[in-house]
């Protein structure tokens, strides 16, 4: 108990056992609804890799039979959907031990699917007037020594470097905010300019833990969205609020709805005088009431540095997942100098908002994989159509067909194996094909396609090619949800996601 650094400590006893713990304990399970153990598993004490291994049993216990049954049917799903065990099946990414845990190699399935992301990404940035950037991923040990990452977060940083005959320190970088300040300073703005607003698919490394590192949900090396709008206090509400939009707008498109809204404020232990977190907190929430939204406070949750808005989402099982967010930096504009000529001719303080969208984008994609099952819309699909010969014959009509779904622009797979049909279509189904493409001697006579939808007994006979793309131009074009998507509506085992 001399470990415990709480002033005080609760312990339960029974039998002649005692527990030091939240409690409560019972006698007996004759005490408590129905139960069930769930898996065993390791645990190092107090989590530190070099104390003893202790054994921990997992359970869940109920108020009525049925609860559990629903609790027990959603672990099944959420089993199912792992995205770990979709991605060896799908042959999605790779994490490779000789390479180093917690290093995502994606694949060429998946790479294809972060293409279309970012490609996206890039596009809705530039329409909305944001300036595309590129730092470096190593940087001199001053940069952080003055940010203050070294001081707060060098145990979760990599480096040094030394470099330059051991007379330069360099590290890993592990976010991409300082890179971003110096191309702000490249030169002098002025008031005119602002806001302006730079953005970077950065990719950043920091440690995690071993034992904490869970497939592409908790990685060591990831690609952030981070953007940072510079901008003054005249302008910072505004820009809250556009960047709020945007990010609702841009989840929605995945089927992430009805977010959860939360207002981190000051925490105790902060950087920064009063009167600026008065003003950031007042631009943040003032920006929420404009839109009529309805939010939590989460009182004291905010960073040391800044207090922050958090959208967090609910996938089609119900979890709920960190999503975009949005803070007021109030560290990093006072370390750095960060200033704009305002209309006196004078420095002034610049305001710097710092804004994810996808966070991390292999957790974004991961939760992805898991959030759609595998079965990704078809915008994103890494193969859109798979065009099945029914025999030999129709394989020159096939071939035609492919040609010119690839001219289309869609991503097309041509079986030409021999075999049985239906074992082909299955596989195509394994595959999480978007459609399948059936032609045989008649729709080659008659100038059409029979098409079947993934997820769907039913086939669409006598189809024209032409009517086809334009069927599917459009659901790609649109981003469509894919039809065998199906929201989460809740049950009594959401309680425990």
């Amino acid at each position: 108990m001399w470990r415990c650094r709480r002033r005080s400590s609760s312990s339960a006893s029974g039998n002649g056992f005692v527990d030091l713990c939240k409690g409560p304990h019972v006698a007996t399970t004759g005490k408590i609804g129905p139960f069930k153990l769930l898996s065993i598993a390791g645990a190092y004490w107090r989590g530190n890799e070099r104390n003893p291994q202790l054994q921990r049993i997992y359970g869940t216990v109920w108020p009525d039979q049925k609860q559990l049954d629903d609790y027990l049917k959603r672990l099944q799903e959420i089993e199912r959907r792992d995205h770990r065990v979709l991605g060896k099946e799908l042959e999605l990414f790779r994490i490779d031990e000789e390479l180093g845990s917690g290093l995502v190699l994606w694949l060429p399935n998946l790479s294809i699917v972060r293409e279309e992301l970012e490609a996206w990404w890039r596009k809705i940035h530039r329409e909305r007037g944001y300036t595309l950037v590129y730092t470096p991923h190593i940087a001199h040990e001053k940069i952080y020594q003055r940010s203050g990452h070294l001081e707060k977060y060098g145990e979760n940083m990599y480096g040094p470097l030394l470099l330059d005959e051991g007379t330069q320190r360099f590290w890993i970088k592990p976010m991409n905010c300082p890179g971003h300040i110096k191309v702000y300073q490249s030169k002098i703005h002025s008031y005119r300019e602002l806001p302006l607003r730079i953005g970077e698919l950065g990719t950043v490394y920091r440690y995690e833990r071993g034992g904490t590192l869970h497939g592409m949900l908790r990685v060591r090396g990831f690609t952030q969205d981070d953007s940072h709008i510079f901008c003054s206090w005249g302008q910072a509400q505004e820009e809250i609020g556009k960047v709020f939009d945007l990010a609702l707008e841009f989840l929605s498109v995945f089927g992430y709805t009805e977010p959860s809204i939360y207002l981190s404020t000051r925490p105790e232990k902060r950087l920064g005088s009063d009167e600026l977190w008065d003003k950031a907190e007042e631009a943040l929430r003032t920006a929420l009431g404009i839109r009529e939204v309805p939010y939590k406070i989460d009182e004291g949750g905010g960073v040391f540095y800044a207090p922050k808005i958090d959208i967090k989402v609910h996938d089609a099982i119900g979890r709920e997942w960190q999503g975009a967010t949005v803070q007021v930096d109030l560290n990093l504009p006072e370390r750095f100098d960060v200033t704009f000529v305002n209309e006196k001719g004078e420095r002034e303080r610049a305001v710097m908002i710092h804004r994810v969208l996808f966070g991390s984008l292999e957790r974004f994609v991961g939760g992805l994989i898991e959030h759609y099952a595998g079965n990704f819309p078809l915008w994103l699909n890494w193969e859109q159509v798979a065009v099945i010969p029914v025999r030999e014959s129709a394989l020159d009509y096939a071939r035609d067909t492919a040609k010119k779904l690839r001219a289309a622009d869609f991503r097309v797979h041509l079986d030409e194996q021999a075999g049985d049909l239906r074992n082909r279509v299955k596989e195509a189904q394994q595959r999480k094909v978007s459609y399948m493409v059936v032609v045989g001697d008649k729709e080659a006579a008659a100038g059409t396609v029979s098409v079947r939808r993934r997820g769907s007994r039913d086939e669409e006979r006598g189809v024209t090619l032409d009517a086809f793309i334009e069927r599917i131009k459009k659901e790609r074009d649109s981003k469509a949800l894919p039809a065998d998507f199906a929201p989460h509506e809740p049950t009594a085992g959401d309680s425990l996601a």
